[in-house]
């Protein structure tokens, strides 16, 4: 396992970026606070995702490659538009999947829905520049404490993913989630 830097990352992008494609799990930053996450379209990497956090049904969201991949894969209810114009930024939007196929069915286990992201971050482009959506969650074993800094880095998750990329304490808060999937928007967090 290795903990890099955003340089050392940009420094040997196309490496990090074959890796994530192959499966690799990795920790990184965001606009709100560290996540752990994957191609969200490969099974044995949201599979061994699953495993690392204990978290065997609960839905993961994903972090979309950008604003079109979101309205070609997903259904836009009645005042979604305009949640959808808000990001990028540090909201989840809960929206009906239309196309199955768009990520890995044990991404969200049984549901038609998914929550979607656009961090206002740079690790949004990475996603974009993937053309992929990658799984968005906090960097924590279930029900453990989030991690803001490598102190607080939980030593299991920490040797059971393949890099971190670390830019330094993160004390955000969890994003904003709204329902988009039943009709008026509801805001399930704050």
């Amino acid at each position: 396992m290795r903990i890099l830097t955003k340089e050392e990352f940009e420094n040997e992008k196309e490496y990090f970026m074959l890796k994530i494609g192959q499966g690799a799990v990795f920790i990184y930053p965001t606009d709100t606070i560290y996540g752990i996450g994957c191609n969200a379209r490969d099974p044995v990497a949201v599979k061994r995702l699953r495993k690392i956090k204990k978290r065997e049904k609960m839905p993961f969201s994903i972090i979309a490659p950008d604003k079109e991949w979101i309205q070609k894969n997903c259904s836009l209810s009645y005042g979604g538009e305009m949640w959808l114009n808000r990001l990028p930024g540090p909201l989840t939007l809960i929206m009906k999947l239309k196309d199955k196929d768009a990520i890995n069915e044990m991404v969200i286990p049984g549901l038609d829905t998914v929550g979607v992201r656009i961090p206002n971050h740079w690790m949004s482009k990475v996603a974009k520049e993937l053309e992929r959506p990658l799984i968005t969650t906090s960097a924590n074993i279930k029900g453990g404490t989030f991690m803001t800094s490598l102190d607080n880095l939980d030593l299991e998750v920490k040797e059971a993913v393949d890099f971190v990329i670390y830019e330094g304490k993160n004390e955000g808060n969890p994003s904003k989630i709204v329902d988009l999937s039943n009709g008026e928007p509801k805001i399930i967090r704050k």
